[in-house]
């Protein structure tokens, strides 16, 4: 049984930075896509970044939305099963729950990412509980 388990969360002022991490345990398909998305209450959930690879083997790929390109980085330690996402030079509008998602890189996965774009929400089976980030003035 796959599980994802966020931390990281918290608290920092405008400017600050806070590395999150997603571990993921139980998953033992060769390929995989990893995306955080962020949820405020009152609005849909949006992607932030995501990390995919082909398998053993393959380069991983990493996709940003814009609001994250230049602020936030997204890694693998796949030996560990953690994924992190950096984010740096934090803003008040990123304030929000935080989630960790993923599943297997499918065609249809690979279209989005193809394009620059992460796929959404519903493209993944395997979901964390979340961690709150919040950023304050």
């Amino acid at each position: 049984q796959v599980k994802v388990v966020e931390s990281g969360g918290g608290a920092v002022e405008v400017g600050g930075s806070l590395t999150l991490s997603c571990r993921i345990s139980g998953y033992t398909y060769s390929s995989y896509c990893v995306a955080w998305f962020r949820q405020v209450p009152g609005k849909e959930r949006e992607a932030v970044a995501s990390i995919d690879s082909a398998g053993v083997g393959y380069v991983n790929r990493t996709t940003y939305t814009e609001s994250a390109k230049g602020r936030f980085t997204i890694s693998a330690d796949s030996a560990k099963g953690i994924i992190y996402l950096e984010l740096n030079s934090l803003r008040l509008e990123d304030t929000a729950m935080y989630y960790c998602a993923t599943d297997r890189l499918t065609i249809g996965k690979d279209r989005h990412l193809g394009r620059g774009a992460i796929p959404p929400a519903s493209d993944f089976a395997f979901w964390g509980q979340g961690t709150q980030v919040t950023v304050s003035s």
